[in-house]
């Protein structure tokens, strides 16, 4: 036996996934799937059928380190299946759809609305930071994103200008083109429909992220 063999054999071992683990992943995608949440590990504990919290954490532990999933520590539900996770089941992957953002005049901020959808294979394999919207406005229309548009937002912290982006100012939330130019009014948020004024940029916006597709017949457009 090679070294080489030898190396890659333990690689391997290292990075596949175990029956328990697989179970366990399992568990959480058919949680989120039928209750639009990821669960608690109490919840994780009782599909699983174990009585130990430890026992939990450290598969969670494992799937995290090779790759399937990711955490965070600070929420209980905060758990998201990653790319390579959705491959090893052989399920297609779930987004979730936070509700309804502005096309036209701002409306309250979106939070996570508790329904999760499948993702079509061309967007499958995108980060694990994205989430939908549905579009209410036209305010957008010139972009290719019409009233009632569900759109795919892709979660960053640095944006070009040009980029069509989710947008939050004193608590309401809207999508529109970001423009950074160096003459007034420098920084801004550019409706796609002369029907519409700019929004200024102050300190109360912040860029949540980058709509990315827009779906069309049901097929993903990319958003220029």
């Amino acid at each position: 036996m090679t070294f080489d063999y030898i190396v890659g054999y333990t690689i391997y071992m290292e990075l596949a996934v175990t029956t328990r683990q697989k179970e366990l992943l399992s568990v959480i995608y058919e949680f989120i799937k039928n209750t639009g949440f990821p669960p608690t590990i109490a919840e994780m504990r009782e599909n699983l059928g174990v009585s130990s919290n430890q026992s939990i954490l450290d598969l969670l532990e494992k799937l995290s380190l090779k790759g399937f999933l990711k955490r965070n520590e600070g929420n209980a539900r905060n758990i998201t299946i990653l790319p390579i996770g959705y491959k090893e089941l052989g399920e297609p992957s779930l987004t979730p759809f936070l509700g309804v953002t502005s096309a036209g005049t701002s409306i309250e901020a979106i939070e996570i609305s508790g329904e999760w959808r499948e993702m079509s294979g061309e967007v499958s394999q995108l980060q694990s930071d994205i989430f939908m919207l549905r579009i209410s406005g036209d305010s957008m229309i010139n972009a290719g994103i019409d009233d009632g548009d569900v759109v795919l937002v892709q979660t960053k912290k640095e944006f070009v200008s040009g980029e069509v982006v989710l947008a939050e100012k004193d608590g309401e939330t809207t999508v529109k083109r970001f423009i950074s130019e160096d003459k007034p009014p420098y920084v801004y948020l550019k409706p796609e429909n002369p029907n519409y004024q700019n929004i200024l940029f102050t300190d109360t916006t912040e860029l949540k992220g980058k709509v990315i597709s827009v779906l069309k017949n049901n097929y993903w457009k990319s958003i220029k």
